[in-house]
């Protein structure tokens, strides 16, 4: 119902076995705001249809736009879809989720530890969202 998506790279070789101790595991990992039968039962109205073509359109933009892998760019394909927003519910699937909207990705970080990891890094990361959520529109 809040249109979150958890995003998760696979390999064409695993068994039905493999996907469901997959997403079990990735499931307990996301807390408990997370529906596990949502994952087993997904409405058949054409939604999951349509956020996996969103996400190949997005997955295509950023092995085009970034350069690298596609399963590089996951994690920020995830970030910028669940923290935009969608029509149908209003607000973005994040906020849908947890009653609030997310901030900024330097809150990831405590004060200092951006240096660690290099601040120009956040800031790369930063823009590719902005770049990745503008083309969230237009898919």
């Amino acid at each position: 119902m809040t249109k979150l998506a958890h995003f998760l790279p696979v390999k064409t070789t695993h068994s039905a076995e493999d996907y469901v101790k997959l997403c079990i595991q990735e499931v307990k990992g996301l807390g408990s705001k997370v529906n596990l039968s949502t994952v087993f039962h997904p409405q058949t109205d054409g939604q999951a249809e349509h956020t996996i073509q969103t996400l190949e359109d997005m997955l295509r933009a950023c092995v085009i736009a970034f350069k690298g892998n596609w399963d590089d760019h996951l994690p920020l394909i995830e970030f910028a879809y669940n923290n935009s927003y969608h029509s149908s519910i209003h607000m973005a699937p994040y906020e849908a989720l947890y009653g609030r909207r997310y901030g900024s990705p330097i809150g990831w970080f405590e004060v200092g530890e951006a240096g660690l990891i290099g601040p120009d890094l956040v800031y790369q990361d930063m823009e590719k969202v902005k770049i990745i959520q503008e083309r969230l529109k237009t898919a």
